[in-house]
């Protein structure tokens, strides 16, 4: 039996976390995002306001370190790659 890892430390699909800070969000967003972020924060008044502009940005720029996120977006939009119900029930053995 062995100790090594499955796999490498390299290879981890998680993405690094990002801090829920205002300058943390805004330098993980691309400058088209970190343009309207910056509106929205600078616009929202203290309190629950600018936390909820600061959460909702912070998901868009986790979901943005996803690998393929772009593509599979296009994808979804363009309606190419979807499965139907049909086929997942199929796949799924049917529903009893």
């Amino acid at each position: 039996m062995s100790v090594q890892p499955v796999h490498r430390a390299d290879d981890d699909p998680r993405v690094p976390a990002i801090a829920r800070s205002i300058q943390a969000v805004g330098n993980a967003l691309s400058s088209e995002k970190r343009l309207a972020f910056y509106a929205e924060v600078l616009g929202a008044e203290a309190g629950e306001p600018i936390n909820l502009v600061i959460e909702t940005w912070w998901r868009e720029a986790m979901l943005d370190q996803l690998p393929g996120r772009a593509e599979r977006l296009a994808d979804a939009l363009a309606r190419r790659g979807g499965v139907t119900l049909e086929e997942l029930t199929a796949r799924a053995g049917g529903l009893d």
